[in-house]
């Protein structure tokens, strides 16, 4: 069976970190162009961060570069987003997605995680 599973999410304060985690499970995601995607209640999905299979071409969408960086580790089939310098209106539920190509396009996506939650509050 299929999977991606997030982990990583919590509660952290203002200006803090997170490293958020999205395994795969039942394929290797090395085949697989991966990307992150936020939705904050009230809010549509937004795209944050994509990347090719291999990992050397990465996208952030505008108002997350320079504090969010999507890596990927094939070797243990897992992609990795490092949020720092975090801010309130980053909180929301974070999704993996994979899928064939990278963009942020959600609806080119074949396969999605359950989410993360991430709070980010003082």
């Amino acid at each position: 069976q299929v999977q991606l599973v997030e982990s990583g999410g919590g509660l952290v304060q203002p200006g803090g970190s997170l490293r958020l985690s999205c395994a795969g499970s039942g394929f290797t995601l090395d085949s697989y162009a991966i990307a992150w995607f936020r939705q904050a209640p009230g809010r549509e999905r937004e795209g944050v961060s994509c990347t090719n299979g291999s990992g050397g071409s990465t996208y952030t969408a505008d108002s997350m570069k320079g504090r969010f960086t999507i890596s990927r580790d094939n070797a243990k089939n897992t992609v990795y987003l490092q949020m720092n310098s975090l801010k309130p209106e980053d909180t929301a539920i974070y999704y993996c997605a994979a899928g064939r190509i990278p963009t942020m396009t959600g609806a080119m996506y074949d396969y999605w995680g359950q989410g993360t939650q991430v709070t980010v509050s003082s």
